[in-house]
């Protein structure tokens, strides 16, 4: 039986991942804080499904013995390298966590595999944030980085150990360039599940109001769980390598907005406000993949459409607050 040892087991990819793998016949490990094991019900309520199927142990991003103590007591064959300070926007209030979690914690999560279980095959969670400014549009593999945000500077930076690693040790080590990925475990703080709990809220007559930036921001945006079967296949390969993953579409806010309203059989121009406090200092405008790479060499492809993923997300929370 395979080991499988994910990092940020308790966000969204990582419940995803966790079913996948356990379907497959893992057994699957998760590193969790502290503090995530004492409050259960409000830290592990993506995974709570799952508890008494999978292991979690407690260890920090910030500390390399910790995580050395995790990778040489459970010797995983694969490790999915997924936790990070991920919301963009906060990134910009504390540039320095950010860099610090998650330069540090790849560092740490690479170094540990290299000394402990140099065989295990090592996945890194990059991001479409480190096109920035993009140079060209669609976006592959070869395309410039330009990140403008710390966030996105992380990653890049990350992306950068992950190959040095691969290259410099010979570890099965890939990176794969997710563009954005939501579901209805999203977190609340993100622009989509914002939208979509609103829209429910207001549905249920709660609130009156939807308070956002930038309509007009562009994003390629698929399910979490199509792309989490995009890492497993990245680490079923003979050789390592690094992929870009999305759709091939681009939709703005805006039309997030009309999708997810409509559903609910409401305009949003009635209830959305522009909110100059929410708009970015260095905002990204478009972002768009072309993953054919990882659709002719993994057979990946994605099935769930724009609007389907809109529905769905709007439907558990209007679920959630009992409609």
């Amino acid at each position: 039986m395979k080991k499988a040892l994910i990092t940020g087991i308790t966000g969204q990819d990582g419940s995803y991942l966790s079913e996948l793998l356990l379907e497959k016949g893992y057994e699957v490990h998760g590193i969790v804080r502290r503090v995530a094991i004492e409050d259960p019900e409000h830290r592990l309520w993506r995974i709570k499904h799952l508890l008494g199927k999978i292991h979690l142990h407690s260890a920090s991003l910030e500390s390399y013995p910790s995580l050395c103590h995790v990778i040489q007591k459970v010797q995983p064959d694969e490790c999915y390298h997924l936790a990070a300070q991920s919301f963009v926007s906060y990134s910009f209030e504390d540039e320095f966590s950010t860099l610090n979690t998650n330069i540090n914690g790849t560092h740490f999560v690479l170094a540990a595999v290299k000394h402990y279980k140099p065989d295990c095959r090592f996945y890194f969670a990059a991001s479409s944030e480190m096109f920035g400014k993009v140079a060209e549009v669609p976006q592959t593999e070869t395309t410039k980085f330009h990140p403008r945000s710390a966030y996105g500077i992380s990653k890049e930076a990350g992306y950068e150990l992950t190959r040095n690693y691969r290259e410099a040790y010979r570890i099965h080590a890939s990176s794969g360039i997710l563009y954005n990925h939501e579901s209805p475990r999203r977190g609340y703080e993100f622009v989509t599940r914002k939208i979509t709990s609103h829209v429910a809220r207001i549905k249920k007559g709660l609130i009156r109001e939807l308070k956002l930036g930038n309509l007009d921001a562009k994003r390629d945006w698929g399910h979490a769980k199509e792309y989490v079967r995009a890492m497993w296949l990245m680490l079923q390969q003979s050789q390592p390598d690094d992929y870009v993953v999305a759709t091939g579409e681009t939709h703005s806010v805006r039309e997030f907005l009309e999708i997810a309203f409509k559903h609910a059989g409401l305009d949003y121009k009635e209830f959305v406000r522009i909110d100059s406090e929410l708009i970015r200092p260095a905002e990204v405008d478009i972002l768009i993949g072309e993953s054919s790479k990882a659709r002719r060499e993994l057979n990946w492809n994605h099935e769930i459409s724009f609007p389907q993923l809109v529905k769905e997300m709007v439907e558990k929370d209007l679920e959630m607050v009992g409609l």
